[in-house]
């Protein structure tokens, strides 16, 4: 019986046990397919996430077509008549660099099979992308975690060439792939090789293998030997290394790689493998027939440089794409110079002896100027430099230069804000002082006379350049505030260390401002409040005709109020007519508004100045930096002799002027509180006599007579004491020197006896108190609207 109860409790837990592992077998099966479910939707969210990122942030297009690029035209620079507005040919540019456009089919077939059998042997097979090369460079990537990847084809090279992502990242090789497929997509091999073989860089300045044969060889590229084509060919995987001319012995080998590379893909018989190998050499540099020296205006190297740099900001090609396509690419473009205009600058700046005398360096002075539209951008005059031009791409002072602009910062920096916050108005009393303390730093600038004018307007402040004032309204509008609307509205590129007071309010820049920025950054005040950037072109049409670049509308950024810009313009003009700025003043009845600038040691003198019509940036100084010895500011009496001649026939207009220019008057913006002031009387050698004691408001001006000691003392020197009074009592002092003269004996003595040491004086009773020179604060009264300058009648031409 026990046997038998044995067996069934035995088959019982048999039976369970089976249901039991099938249980926990469809549990396992469930189990995986919701984790395979999981997985597959996360797949396909990630797929769907990778083709979103790669539609939008990889396949992006390419902007060059094999078809029109045609590198063996020269560009053109046009001008425009201001009489008639005709388009007239200014200067053909021409390349300093090898550059000679080589088709296709003149290219020799053993050049073209070195160049496929050393970089992309499956060129001819594959659509853009080498995919077993890019798994491997992947893959040796991430087993020796090194950041570099290899693995381009030909394709892929050309892609990096025309564009400016050649940084090495996973992006930029993803991105790089993906454009490599789209670009076979749409090209034949045979034009995506012939555009590789013109663009690719073989060292010493030659680009493409039509200025390579040339230079190595003095050939032409269907002249070429098989061994020639290796040694050339060579050269690209490193040109400062396997160029010929600087280790021959290196090129030597590159091109026994690349033979035998070919003799390995069956391009060439092992006779011809053997014959190439043993091949002499003979490299002779050859002539570029092109390079002619053409010596380019400032304005002309201007345009080129703007071409480039839009070329590879806006449509995403390489610096070299860009270099080549302006120098060879059949541009043509219209520029904004105005002839007339130019010829005054020139007539000035090509002359040292027609700029005024500056004296304190060995050095040859040196100046820059820029003459603009301020309502379009254009730039219609410039120079870079003083003298005769003899050299293309020298330094431009217009445009590349960073200097500090001194004082001419100041009404872009803190003036035309503070107007725009409604801080103050031009007629707002400041306290110009040494005394005065700042929120944020201990630091206060010094005046450039080294005195202190007491209460002054705005409208003075400004004309006269107070530094002590620029200050305290820096203060009031905030250093956070100038440092962004001189970087984010005014396009400035300043150093983070210009986040502070010097900077901001004596314009002691870390690594200065150019003239550009200066003259954008002013075309704010005549144009409404509207900054508008500098322009050197309108348009660039292609070798077929079609517009590549259209620069023809203006790029405006919204800064001020129009209501800022018309007070901030009144008191420039106030600047130039009655404070540091009255040698740029046109006269004739010509509006002329603007503000000088001069850096620490006079090292720098700017001045930025416009009239309704025309607007002018001008600095001077010395290459290496000196103090300048000059009558006047040299950079004020040169905007007075260009824009003077453009100005001549104009009409004398008014400056813009909105319907309504009200401000809310701001009467004071400083501290008013009454401090104590002492009147000492001392004798000839330094001894205390007396002391009188009086009060008054910081900031006025406290003047008295010397007091009647009586008793034999009179008074040494001027009777008459005045002071002006600063929060600091121990600094109000006005004193006065007496000398003790005794009374006449009323009858000879034979004998002379000391003089008697006098009585001290009695214990002094204050004396009443001097009343100062009122400064009663004026009524808030609403600002009038000033009458606009009558029109003048102009001047009929001689």
């Amino acid at each position: 019986m026990d046997t038998i109860k044995t067996k069934r409790i035995a088959k019982k837990v048999a039976k369970n046990g089976f249901w039991i592992v099938c249980d926990v077998f469809f549990l396992g099966l469930k189990a995986a397919g919701t984790l395979a479910l999981v997985a597959l939707t996360t797949a396909v969210i990630f797929a769907c996430f990778f083709i979103f990122y790669v539609r939008t942030d990889l396949a992006t297009g390419l902007d060059v077509n094999p078809a029109d690029f045609v590198l063996d035209q020269s560009s053109t620079i046009y001008v425009v008549d201001p009489q008639t507005g005709r388009q007239e040919h200014a200067v053909t540019i021409q390349s300093t660099e090898f550059r000679v456009w080589v088709d296709f089919e003149d290219i020799p077939q053993h050049l073209i099979d070195a160049v496929v059998a050393i970089e992309d042997h499956r060129f001819w097979d594959h659509q853009g992308v080498d995919w077993f090369r890019t798994a491997g460079a992947f893959m040796n990537m991430f087993l020796s975690m090194s950041d570099t990847f290899g693995g381009s084809t030909i394709t892929q090279q050309l892609i990096k060439n025309l564009t400016t992502e050649d940084d090495v990242t996973v992006q930029r090789k993803l991105q790089e792939i993906f454009r490599a497929l789209e670009y076979e997509r749409q090209f034949s091999k045979i034009e995506i090789l012939e555009l590789y073989l013109n663009l690719v860089y073989f060292g010493h300045g030659a680009y493409g293998i039509g200025a390579a044969a040339n230079y190595y060889f003095d050939k032409e590229v269907s002249e070429l030997t098989l061994a020639e084509s290796a040694a050339i060919i060579g050269i690209t995987n490193n040109p400062s290394q396997f160029s010929p001319y600087l280790n021959r012995n290196a090129n030597k080998g590159r091109q026994e790689i690349i033979l035998y590379r070919m003799f390995q893909l069956g391009k060439i018989t092992q006779a011809e493998y053997r014959d190439a190998m043993r091949e002499p050499l003979n490299f002779q540099r050859g002539i570029d027939e092109q390079a002619q020296m053409v010596v380019y205006t400032w304005f002309e190297e201007t345009i080129m440089r703007d071409v480039v740099s839009d070329l590879v900001n806006r449509l995403g090609w390489s610096d070299q794409l860009a270099r080549r396509y302006l120098f060879s690419g059949g541009l043509r473009i219209i520029s904004t110079m105005n002839p007339e205009m130019q010829a005054v600058v020139d007539y000035i700046y090509q002359n040292p002896e027609n700029l005024p005398t500056v004296t304190g360096s060995a050095q040859q002075v040196q100046s820059s100027i820029l003459i603009i539209d301020p309502y379009t951008g254009e730039v219609r005059a410039l120079s870079g430099g003083v003298g005769m031009k003899d050299r293309n791409m020298l330094l431009n002072r217009a445009t590349q230069t960073r200097r500090p602009p001194g004082s001419a910062i100041k009404p872009i920096s803190m003036y035309a804000q503070a107007l725009d916050y409604n801080i103050l108005t031009p007629d707002t009393t400041y306290l110009d002082s040494p005394d005065l303390v700042l929120s944020g730093t201990t630091w206060l600038p010094r005046n450039a006379t080294r005195t202190y004018a007491g209460p002054v307007t705005v409208r003075t402040a400004l004309a006269r350049s107070i530094n002590t004032i620029a200050a305290v309204i820096l203060d009031e509008v905030g250093i956070d505030e100038s440092y962004s609307f001189m970087t984010d509205i005014l396009g400035f590129n300043l150093d983070p260390a210009d986040r502070d007071y010097a900077p901001l309010a004596a314009g002691q820049l870390t690594h200065g401002a150019t003239l550009r920025e200066m003259a954008s950054s002013y075309t704010m005040f005549p144009n409404s409040g509207i900054r508008v950037e500098l322009r050197t072109y309108s348009r660039i049409y292609d070798v077929n005709g079609n517009i590549l670049l259209d620069n023809s509308l203006p790029i405006e950024i919204p800064a001020i109020s129009d209501v800022s810009a018309y007070w901030m313009t009144d008191m420039l003009v106030c600047a130039v007519v009655n404070g540091t700025g009255s040698a740029a003043n046109l006269g004739g009845g010509m509006p002329t508004a603007g503000k000088t600038g001069t850096s620490t040691d006079s090292r720098d003198r700017w001045f930025v100045g416009f009239t309704p019509h025309y607007l002018a940036a001008v600095w001077t100084g010395f290459d290496t930096p000196a103090r300048m010895q000059s009558s006047g500011n040299p950079a004020a009496h040169i905007f007075r002799m260009t824009m003077g001649p453009i100005h001549e026939y104009l009409e004398v207009r008014a400056f813009n002027r909105p319907d309504d220019v009200t401000l809310t008057p701001i009467i004071n913006r400083w501290d008013t509180e009454t401090v104590s002031y002492s009147v000492i009387a001392m004798d000839v050698h330094g001894n205390f006599l007396q002391e009188f004691f009086g009060e008054a408001t910081v900031g006025s001006e406290v003047a008295v007579h010397a007091p009647d000691l009586g008793g034999g003392w009179r008074i040494v020197g001027d009777s008459f004491g005045a002071i002006q009074i600063t929060a600091d009592p121990a600094r109000n002092v006005i004193r006065f020197i007496f000398e003790y003269v005794p009374a006449e004996p009323e009858e000879p003595e034979p004998t002379p006896t000391p003089m008697p040491t006098p009585t001290p004086m009695p214990t002094p009773t204050p004396m009443p108190t001097p009343t100062p020179i009122p400064t009663p604060p004026p009524e808030p009264t609403p600002m009038p609207t000033p009458t606009p300058m009558p029109t003048p009648t102009p001047e009929p031409p001689p």
